[in-house]
Parts: structure tokens; C-alpha cells; sequence
């Protein structure tokens, strides 16, 4: 393993004789490196921290000590959640504000560093109290994601598995019923999430609802009971699954189509933890993975027929198009789970027959791959702008297995 300040491309650093699998794990390994040395885990740059981009760079980073059989990156992955926690789960530098944004003393806030929830890490601070909004500017502003949370929840699932520590799915847990405190507004049918909260979980900055927010706690909560129940704690499992039935009201399940590649490529992430669950009995097939398959079919169509895989790479955005990639290779995981256990799923022919159909957009998740791993397509400044978390959603492309591949133990 090298952790140098190499810029991670493939160019002039040719590896011959390998075969093409081995090459993906290569340039994948070098994308993480880098970004690792940019982002202070590693060399001398002080830390640069963002949620979503952290998220998937700890999976890949477990999956490469894995796939690889060296445990340095998943000493790497440890040391990047701490900086995680550390950064993100305290108040900015320039906040008069000091300590955990939970408001946890010292000493309590490093024992339970997501009870709060943790920041975004955008570079402005927050919109004030009574501040007006200013529209676009607050892309750039602080603040809190439910899918960055849930992104991070299911990054400390996979830290718990891979490392056998509890004290990681309790982080995960912790978080899950903050957010589900902090964003939740409304009763009954009027029940949603709010799409961005401040910092400290206390009023919403975009009172708007997230199309797939609902989905992805559901899921997500899935995950952590089930990961409760391997450590046969089965009351904190019970606890997740009732915030998993009480997001699962919340999903519209006949509205999740999007022609966004990123939000398509997200419900493809949730069949592979929905197969995995329903094919190792850890839950009831109760129509939400046919459901999200056909969301994700109808989003391909649509991006099939409208698709700007044509425009030029400096007009593409790498890594919404590498979040649908990644969620292509989750197929292969249902088709897994629906091969070893055919009778736990309700209605077997119409997955074969969604998943013989949604086989035919398979290649456009390689053509993506391919496209951006050309070291061309990613001398422009579009790709440059959002280097980190295009970078690390390229290896997360290239080197899935972290990111959906890592499965709870068997229950006790």
C-alpha cells in the first residue's frame, strides 16, 4: 500500500500484465491515495472534510482492504472517521460557537460524536436566524443532509462489520434517530422530512422535501436493526424498526422515479441492502424492492433516451453519472440474493423479469466508468472543481465492493 502525494491518475503510472479487474483495483486504489493526501488523513494538508464524499471513501477503503488483502486502508478508514467526527461533529472554526454540536461535553461528545448529527462541510457557515434567503448561495452554506446522514450511518455499518466493533453501528444508530428527530415534520399523512436543518438540528434551512430522503432512512434503518440483531441486541434492533415503519409511511412508492443518474444510480444502491435483507430473512418481501426496481428502470429509460453521456466532459458532471454507475453494479447483488434464496422473494418471475430488463442498461454503467478513467476526459475544470468527490466515486465505480458488497453476520 502507498500513501503518497501522487494525483491519481493512470497517467505515465501504466501497470502491465495485469487483467482488467486487477487494473480497476489499481486505479482505484491510486484515486483514494490521493484524495487521502489532498484531504489531510494523510501527508501534511490539514483536514478537509465533507460528509458524502467521506462516506463513500470509508467503504472503499474497507472494500480495497478486502478485495486487496492489506488492512492498512482499513486503518485508513478508522482514521477517517475520526477526523470525520472530530471536524465534522463540532462547530465550524469561524462559529463563535465552540465544542460537539450536540451540546455534549467533552468527554460525552467523543463517546457518542453523532448523537447531534454531524455538518455537512460546505464552505460558508450557515444561514443566521432571521437571515434572508439568499437562493443559490445556500448550496454553498452549512448545515445538515438527511442522505449525508444516512450515507454516513450506513459507512459506520460498514466499519462495524468489517472491523467487529459495536461501538460503529451504535455511532450509526445514534445518528439514524437524530436525524430522524431533527428532520421529521408533520403527523399522519403529513408527515415528511425537511430537505436541510441548521447545524445544531433546530430550525430547517430548506423547508422542502427530499424525493428519496423517506427511502433512504427506511433503508438505512433496516440495516442498523439488522445489524443489532447480529449482536443480539434485539431492543435497539426493535428501536430501528420502528423509525424504519415510521420513514416507510412517509415513501411515496409510486413516485420515486427520477431522471436524475445520481438519484437513480441511489435506488439501485437500495436493492442490494433490500435484496440482501429479504434473501437472508431479516425481512418480509413487502413489494418496496419491486417497487424501487421499477423507479430505477424508469429513470434509466429516461436517461437511455436523454442521456448526456454525448456532451463533452467539460460540461458533464463526473459524479452524478458515477453514482449511477456504482448503483448498476448492485444488480449483480439482487440477482445474488434472488439465486440463493428464490422462495423468500413474494414474487420471483417479476424480479427475474425486472432484472432481465434493467441487465440492458448495464453497459451504460461501464461506459461511464470507462469515459472517466480516461485521464483526458478529467483535465478540465468542471472535473477539477469537484475533484474529491469525483474521484472517490470513481473508485467507488471501479472497486464496488465496499460500498455494497459488505454484509452484516449471521444473528446470534
Amino acid at each position: 500500500m502507498r500513501t503518497n502525494d501522487s494525483d491519481g491518475d493512470a497517467d505515465d503510472m501504466e501497470d502491465v500484465d495485469q487483467s482488467p479487474d486487477d487494473a480497476r483495483q489499481t486505479d482505484a486504489r491510486r484515486f483514494m491515495e490521493a484524495f487521502l493526501a489532498r484531504t489531510g488523513v494523510t501527508g501534511a494538508q490539514g483536514p478537509v472534510r465533507y460528509l458524502w464524499t467521506d462516506a463513500f471513501a470509508v467503504c472503499n477503503l474497507f472494500g480495497l482492504a478486502r478485495r486487496l488483502e492489506e488492512p492498512g486502508y482499513a486503518e485508513l478508514a478508522v482514521r477517517l472517521i475520526a477526523d470525520v467526527h472530530e471536524v465534522l461533529g463540532r462547530h465550524r472554526p469561524d462559529d463563535p460557537r465552540r465544542g460537539w454540536i450536540s451540546g455534549l461535553d467533552e468527554q460525552e461528545g467523543r463517546a457518542h460524536p453523532t448523537a447531534g448529527g454531524l455538518r455537512i462541510g460546505k464552505p460558508l457557515p450557515e444561514r443566521a436566524r432571521g437571515e434572508a434567503d439568499a437562493g443559490q448561495l445556500e448550496w454553498q452554506r452549512d448545515g445538515q443532509y438527511f442522505h449525508y446522514l444516512t450515507r454516513w450511518a450506513h459507512a459506520l455499518q460498514t466499519a462495524a462489520i468489517h472491523r467487529g466493533e459495536p461501538r460503529y453501528g451504535a455511532w450509526a444508530r445514534e445518528l439514524m434517530q437524530a436525524a430522524c428527530e431533527g428532520f421529521a415534520r408533520g403527523q399522519g399523512d403529513d408527515a415528511r422530512l425537511v430537505w436541510k436543518m441548521s447545524i445544531e438540528l433546530d430550525r430547517p434551512q430548506v423547508s422542502s422535501s427530499g424525493h428519496h430522503d423517506p427511502l433512504e432512512g427506511h433503508v438505512r434503518c433496516l440495516e442498523l436493526a439488522a445489524g443489532a440483531m447480529a449482536e443480539g441486541d434485539r431492543a435497539v434492533a426493535e428501536a430501528m424498526q420502528r423509525l424504519a415503519a415510521r420513514l416507510d409511511r412517509m415513501i411515496h412508492r409510486a413516485a420515486l422515479a427520477t431522471p436524475d443518474p445520481l438519484g437513480t444510480g441511489g435506488l439501485l444502491m437500495d436493492t442490494a441492502v433490500l435484496a440482501r435483507l429479504v434473501g437472508d430473512g431479516r425481512m418480509a418481501d413487502d413489494g418496496l424492492l419491486a417497487a424501487v426496481l421499477d423507479a430505477a428502470a424508469a429513470g434509466l429509460d429516461f436517461l437511455g433516451r436523454e442521456a448526456e453521456t454525448g456532451r463533452p466532459a467539460g460540461e458533464r458532471l463526473a459524479f452524478r453519472e458515477l453514482g449511477l454507475a456504482i448503483g448498476l453494479h448492485a444488480l449483480p447483488v439482487v440477482r445474488e440474493a434472488a439465486a440463493a434464496s428464490p422462495d423468500a422473494f413474494a414474487e420471483r418471475r417479476r424480479l427475474e423479469t425486472q432484472l432481465a430488463d434493467l441487465a440492458a442498461f448495464e453497459p451504460l454503467g461501464s461506459a461511464i466508468e470507462s469515459f472517466w478513467s480516461e485521464p483526458g476526459n478529467r483535465r478540465n475544470d468542471l472535473w477539477r472543481e469537484h475533484e474529491d468527490i469525483n474521484s472517490v466515486m470513481l473508485a467507488s465505480a471501479l472497486a464496488p465492493e465496499g460500498v455494497l458488497r459488505l454484509s452484516p453476520p449471521p444473528p446470534r
